[in-house]
C-alpha cells in the first residue's frame, strides 16, 4: 500500500509555481470556478464546529474537552455561518498557517471564517488534503494582507484568484480514498508508539514514586505522616517545608522575555521540561542583555530545580543539566537546594502525586491553572537523610536510565511517521504519485470521524490483518528515515 507506488507516466508544467509538475491529463482551474461562497445565517441551534490548524474542522465540544478554554456556547450564534457536510471552511487570519479543512459534519462556525462550496464535480476530500498542504499555506500567505503577519487575512474575493489542481473526477475519489486509508493506518501506527511511550513512562514512574515515598528497604516500617496528602511514611523520615529545604526559591519575571533564534542563552518554558528533564534544543533563545535581565536574582547552575507553576503543565520539576547555561521564562521557577539535601532527590520528591496534591488546592476551579508562591514555598515534603538521599538518587538514576533512550526513539519514530504521511499527502494530491491501482484494491470503510478523539483506543477500532501488513511497511519508512 505503500512501497512501490509509481509515477505517472507522462507529466505537464502546471504554470503554477505552488504546484509544479502535474500529470499531463489534470487540469487547473481558479478556485472561483470550483467553489462557491455560502453565507447561510440564522442557525443557532446547530453545533458549534472549530477551524483548526492541526486537525481541520472537528467539532468545538471535541476541541474543548481536557482544555482549559472557555465553551463560548451560550453566546448569540444567529450570525453564525452554517456548514454542511463536504463545505470547505477557513480561518481566514490563520489559512497561511493551515486553518482550513473540509467538514464531515453539519454546524456553525464563526461570522470570521470563510464557507466554500465545492462545485462542478469537486471531491471535498481531495480538496481537503490538497489544500492542507504546506505548499498551499505558503500560496495562501502570498494572498493575504494585512500590517503584520498577526493580521494578515485571505480574503474570499482572493481566494477565488488562487488557482489549484483539478484531476478527473474519478481520480479525485481515488485519492482521497488512499489518504484516508493511509491517515487512518498512520494514526494507528502512530497510537500504538503513544501507548508503549505511555507503558514506559507508568513503568518509570512507579519506580521513583515508590523510591521517593518509602526508601529501598524492602521492609520499612511506617507511621503517619500527619498531613493528609502524604499518608504513611518511613518511621525515621522527617517532615520539611520547602522553603527550609530551598536556600533561594525565585519566581520569574512578570514579562515576557526577548526571544531571538539567533539568541546565544536557552530561556526555559513550560513546555520545555518534563519530569527530571529540561530539553535545552525545543528552548527558545535570549541575548546576553536579556539574559543578565532574567538572571540578576538567580543565574541557575548545574543541579538547581527548575519547576512550571502555571498554565497547564504546571507542577513539574527539573533539574538544571551540566554545561549549559540557561535562565527561566515565563511561569517558571528556580529552586537553589540546601547542601544538607540531594537536589535529585527533592527534584522526584516534587514530582511525586502527593506534592502535585498540594500544589492544586490554588488551582481548584481555576480557569487558569497557576499555584501561588506561597503555596510552594510551604510544600511539606518527607525527607530522610542527606545519606539516604544520595542513595535514593542514585538508585532513580540507574533504574530508569534505560527508559530514556526507547522513549525518546519511540517520539523519533512518531516524528518520522508525520513526516512521511506530509510528504505522503502532498506528492499524492499533485500528481507526484499515481495511487489509482493501490485505490482500486482498497476496502471499504467507515469515516475517521473526529480527529481529535484519535487518541482514544476504540476510535479507530481493532488492528485488522491488513492493518499489520500496512503498519510493518510504515516500519520500514522510519527505519529508511532514521537511517538517512
Amino acid at each position: 500500500m505503500i512501497v512501490n507506488l509509481k509515477q505517472y507516466s507522462q507529466y505537464k508544467d502546471s504554470g503554477v509555481p505552488w504546484l509544479g509538475e502535474m500529470p499531463k491529463h489534470w487540469v487547473v482551474l481558479p478556485n472561483r470556478a470550483i467553489f462557491t461562497e455560502v453565507k447561510e445565517r440564522d442557525h443557532p441551534e446547530e453545533q458549534m464546529l472549530s477551524v483548526t490548524i492541526t486537525k481541520g474542522v472537528i467539532r468545538q465540544k471535541a476541541l474543548l474537552e481536557g482544555s482549559s478554554k472557555k465553551d463560548n456556547s451560550n453566546q448569540d450564534k444567529s450570525a453564525y455561518k452554517l456548514v454542511q457536510p463536504g463545505d470547505l471552511a477557513y480561518n481566514k487570519m490563520r489559512a497561511w498557517q493551515g486553518a482550513i479543512g473540509t467538514s464531515d459534519y453539519r454546524g456553525i462556525v464563526s461570522p470570521a471564517y470563510v464557507v466554500q462550496r465545492p462545485r462542478n464535480g469537486a471531491n471535498p476530500r481531495y480538496f481537503h488534503y490538497l489544500l492542507r498542504t504546506s505548499a498551499f499555506a505558503k500560496e495562501a500567505e502570498r494572498w493575504s494582507y494585512g500590517i503584520t503577519s498577526d493580521m494578515w487575512s485571505l480574503r474570499p474575493e482572493h481566494f477565488k484568484m488562487i488557482y489549484a489542481a483539478l484531476p478527473p473526477p474519478s481520480e479525485q475519489t481515488a485519492i482521497a480514498r488512499y489518504l484516508d486509508y493511509m491517515d487512518r493506518r498512520i494514526r494507528r501506527y502512530t497510537q500504538a508508539k503513544q501507548k508503549l511511550i505511555k507503558l514506559l513512562e507508568d513503568q518509570k514512574q512507579a519506580i521513583i514514586h515508590r523510591a521517593v515515598t518509602l526508601g529501598l528497604a524492602p521492609n520499612v516500617r511506617l507511621k503517619p505522616s500527619g498531613v493528609e496528602w502524604l499518608g504513611s511514611m518511613p518511621a525515621h523520615w522527617e517532615l520539611y517545608r520547602l522553603k527550609f529545604v530551598a536556600g533561594s526559591i525565585v519566581d520569574c519575571l512578570h514579562a515576557t522575555p526577548n526571544y531571538s533564534k539567533r539568541g546565544t542563552f536557552p530561556a526555559i518554558r513550560t513546555a520545555d521540561i518534563s519530569p527530571g528533564i529540561v530539553r535545552i534544543e525545543t528552548a527558545r533563545r535570549v541575548y546576553e542583555d536579556e539574559f543578565k535581565t532574567w538572571t540578576q536574582r538567580l543565574e541557575p547552575k548545574e543541579g538547581d530545580i527548575l519547576y512550571s507553576r502555571e498554565g497547564e503543565r504546571f507542577g513539574i520539576a527539573a533539574c538544571v543539566p551540566a554545561g549549559v547555561q540557561l535562565c527561566i521564562s515565563q511561569r517558571m521557577m528556580v529552586f537553589r537546594i540546601r547542601r544538607e539535601h540531594n537536589p535529585y532527590f527533592v527534584m522526584w520528591a516534587l514530582n511525586s502525586p502527593q506534592v502535585y496534591a498540594q500544589a492544586t488546592q490554588d488551582i481548584m476551579g481555576a480557569t487558569a491553572p497557576h499555584v501561588n508562591v506561597s503555596t510552594i514555598k510551604n510544600y511539606t515534603l518527607a525527607l530522610p537523610s542527606k545519606r539516604e538521599q544520595d542513595a535514593i538518587a542514585a538508585h532513580i538514576e540507574a533504574a530508569i536510565s534505560h527508559f530514556a533512550p526507547a522513549i525518546g526513539a519511540a517520539h523519533r519514530q512518531i516524528s518520522l511517521l508525520r513526516e512521511y504521511r506530509t510528504r505522503l499527502i502532498a506528492d499524492v494530491v499533485t500528481g507526484k504519485l499515481d495511487v489509482r491501482e493501490v485505490a482500486a484494491r482498497l476496502p471499504e470503510e467507515e469515516p475517521v470521524g473526529d480527529s481529535a478523539s484519535l487518541d482514544e483506543e476504540d476510535a479507530i477500532g481493532p488492528l485488522t490483518e491488513a492493518d499489520e501488513e500496512t503498519i510493518n511497511d510504515l516500519d520500514t519508512e522510519v527505519a529508511r528515515a532514521e537511517n538517512q
